[in-house]
């Protein structure tokens, strides 16, 4: 027997190595994690930004978080948040915005309070002013007020109300023109009207771009916005406003989540943002040409929500697949049974552990594409139509309206499909560690509550999925009636004659060849949306859109993962990088079959899109084979995260891969075994020594004194 040689610890008899199982396969890996940073982050230049930021941060006293996080009440978390963006309202002095942007991409991995509460201010509160006010009305509220800089004011975002979210269109906070004096009267005429859920409100915020219900000479003119003071200079509540704090939630708790009542609050006529919709000093309305573009603050937003679902998926996927490698359970089918001095197998060497957790690490790579993707079209999309704007262009702003529609339907359908993905990712994960993944310091927990508000906020994902599904299906019912030709990223539809009618039981995927093909299954991801959109279409000549609803939402899931693989595949055949290809198609290939195909199974079934033998050969050779290529490259793909361990903060998902000795030590960090008595100690010394129930009662209920008491 060999007697382990001390090194950390003292142990009597060899242990656990998980580290050396980690390293062993790195050791082994075929391909520069490095260059395949440079294909998520998009470039060389952008994906060393982003080393850069994020060594600037952890090695920063003040932002840098550990497992103590984990540990941290509500008002700690608040409090420790107010610092936190202080300090990063610094760094926001140097940076330009690109490169604050990603510097806040990143935060909201390590600490999303953080990210989030900062995001309300420069994102919703400024984006809301850019989409709807004047060039001088930005310019004045984000730079003359320095609110761009985190400085002198401090802004949220006042849309959401407590009995209404959704329907924007629905909110009854009232803004009446008073003619006589020049001003907007901003009211809050019920309970119901209430502002609910604004980020910032309870504590931090000045000032709130407000979505209220423009009423001129006793005409509704529907939800327009309004820039409206909250708090003065020594940050008192300003007469009329009313605000209070929602109080716990799921996760996030940063973030000073508040309520707002307005009562008859009086602000100028030029508080009203008037790119579009304009009030004369005569009452005189002008009303936008689409009203949809007083959203337009909610596309940055669905944005970052996109990437933040790639950066998500990336930490939780490195944790879950770095623990698999260095867990061993059982002896498995690869293991000779009768070797006594067999290791046991690691979980990434089953199967089944293979195919829980390769969809989320490809998904990650393939969400990356896809954010990029979307985050430059936006701001070339909003970059044309301020030009539009500024110059009086109406043909130029009409181009640019049509090219925002097509970025509502990508948007909203990105950000419903890649937040529920990482959602179902996190816990899939967490599940995929057993009871470790159960622990807080694993970073599972507060990930999941912290994350899954993003399925709710900035479009509820159930009603996006509809208010995307629905348009699809116009353009389809509009191709049949009128001929449309539809544009943008949604121009596939054009085939919809080529795919349905006698050509509807035409099979795009016939076997496994077809579904690892990636061009070949994006096509049929094309003819899966038409086909279902066309059905779905018929049903709504005879009902109406409501009684469809579950089939909008499955044609927007759809709509999502044909604009990722598409631009995923595009990005891929178009890189410079010959020795990466293989790699990336594979995981291409997987998200395909996993993320993909085999969850909308049903639906490729139903409209011929796949035949039986296809979706036999699905489960039983496509995934399977699929699999077996990615295992011995899964520490060079997670490796290429480039997360760093403070990034990461879970104490089995570290890159060294020593989970028990990393685990055990913060566990005996924060919880010191010294203190081995709790503060209610007391009350359980008193349950254990109580005296027992016959000296509680004084020994009146005895034998002995029923002998005495019956003489």
């Amino acid at each position: 027997m060999s007697v382990p040689f001390t090194a950390k610890n003292v142990s009597l008899s060899k242990g656990p190595d998980p580290k050396t199982s980690l390293q062993t396969e790195r050791d082994a890996q075929k391909f520069n994690p490095q260059a395949m940073q440079y294909f998520l982050e998009g470039s060389k230049e952008r994906a060393e930004l982003i080393k850069a930021l994020t060594q600037q941060m952890e090695r920063d006293p003040i932002l840098w978080t550990d497992g103590s996080y984990y540990d941290m009440s509500k008002e700690q978390l608040r409090e420790f948040t107010a610092v936190k963006i202080n300090r990063i309202s610094r760094y926001l002095e140097g940076d330009s915005i690109d490169v604050f942007n990603r510097r806040l991409s990143l935060v909201g991995v390590f600490d999303p309070a953080v990210g989030t509460r900062i995001g309300v201010n420069l994102g919703l509160f400024i984006s809301c002013i850019r989409g709807n006010g004047t060039y001088d009305q930005l310019k004045y509220w984000a730079l003359d007020k320095h609110t761009a800089h985190i400085r002198g004011i401090y802004g949220c975002f006042g849309m959401t109300e407590l009995a209404h979210g959704s329907n924007v269109m629905g909110l009854e906070t009232t803004a009446t023109f008073d003619k006589a004096n020049d001003e907007f009267i901003i009211n809050t005429p019920h309970i119901g009207a209430t502002k609910w859920w604004i980020g910032g409100a309870a504590h931090s915020a000045t000032h709130c771009t407000v979505y209220a219900r423009l009423i001129v000479d006793g005409e509704d003119y529907g939800v327009k916005t309004f820039v409206v003071p909250l708090r003065d200079s020594n940050h008192d509540l300003m007469p009329g406003i009313t605000v209070g704090d929602i109080g716990a939630k799921m996760g996030r708790d940063g973030i000073d989540n508040g309520w707002i009542q307005f009562s008859s609050v009086r602000i100028p006529r030029f508080f009203m943002l008037q790119k579009f919709c304009k009030v004369s000093r005569e009452g005189e309305v002008i009303l936008p040409p689409l009203e949809q573009l007083s959203y337009s603050a909610l596309l940055g937003g669905r944005v970052m929500m996109v990437l933040d679902s790639y950066r998500m998926l990336a930490r939780v996927s490195t944790i879950a697949l770095r623990y698999a490698i260095g867990r061993r359970q059982f002896k498995g089918d690869n293991v000779d049974q009768d070797d006594e001095e067999a290791l046991e197998t690691q979980l990434l060497d089953y199967p089944l552990h293979q195919k829980r957790l390769f969809p989320y690490l490809a998904a990650a790579y393939v969400v990356s594409a896809g954010a990029l993707k979307v985050e430059r079209t936006i701001e070339e999309t909003l970059l044309l139509l301020d030009d539009a704007v500024d110059e009086g262009d109406e043909a130029g702003i009409m181009k640019s309206i049509d090219a925002m529609k097509s970025l509502f339907i990508d948007s909203g359908s990105l950000k419903s499909t890649c937040t529920w993905l990482a959602a179902e990712g996190i816990d899939q994960c967490r599940q995929a560690c057993g009871g470790h993944g159960y622990s807080g310091y694993n970073g599972f927990g507060r990930a999941y509550n912290d994350w899954v508000v993003q399925c709710t906020w900035e479009g509820d994902n159930n009603v996006l999925g509809i208010n995307i599904g629905k348009p699809l299906v116009k353009h389809i019912l509009a191709i049949e009636d009128d001929g449309k030709v539809v544009k943008g990223s949604s121009d596939f539809l054009n085939q919809l004659k080529e795919y349905t009618g006698s050509e509807a039981s035409k099979v795009v995927l016939d076997n496994a060849n077809d579904i690892t093909d990636l061009k070949t299954f994006i096509k049929s991801l094309e003819v899966a949306i038409i086909r279902l959109s066309y059905e779905t279409g018929k049903t709504v000549r005879k009902e109406n859109f409501d009684f469809v609803g579950a089939e909008l939402v499955n044609i927007s899931k759809l709509k999502a993962h044909h604009y990722l693989l598409s631009e995923y595949a595009r990005r891929v055949d178009t890189h410079d990088d010959e020795s990466l290809k293989p790699y990336l198609y594979d995981l291409g290939r997987v998200y395909a079959a996993t993320v993909v195909l085999d969850k909308f199974a049903g639906i490729f079934l139903t409209f011929n899109v796949a035949s039986t033998n296809a979706i036999t050969d699905l489960a039983k050779v496509v995934i399977p084979k699929l699999c077996k290529q990615v295992r011995p490259n899964v520490v060079g793909l997670t490796d290429s995260f480039q997360m760093s361990d403070m990034m990461i903060n879970a104490a089995i998902g570290r890159y060294d891969g020593d989970i028990y000795e990393n685990y055990f030590d913060l566990v005996k960090t924060l919880n010191p075994p010294a203190k081995h008595k709790a503060p209610y100690s007391e009350a359980l010394e008193a349950m254990l020594n109580r005296p027992s129930i016959d000296e509680r009662e004084r020994f009146e209920k005895t034998i002995e004194t029923g002998e005495i008491l019956s003489k």
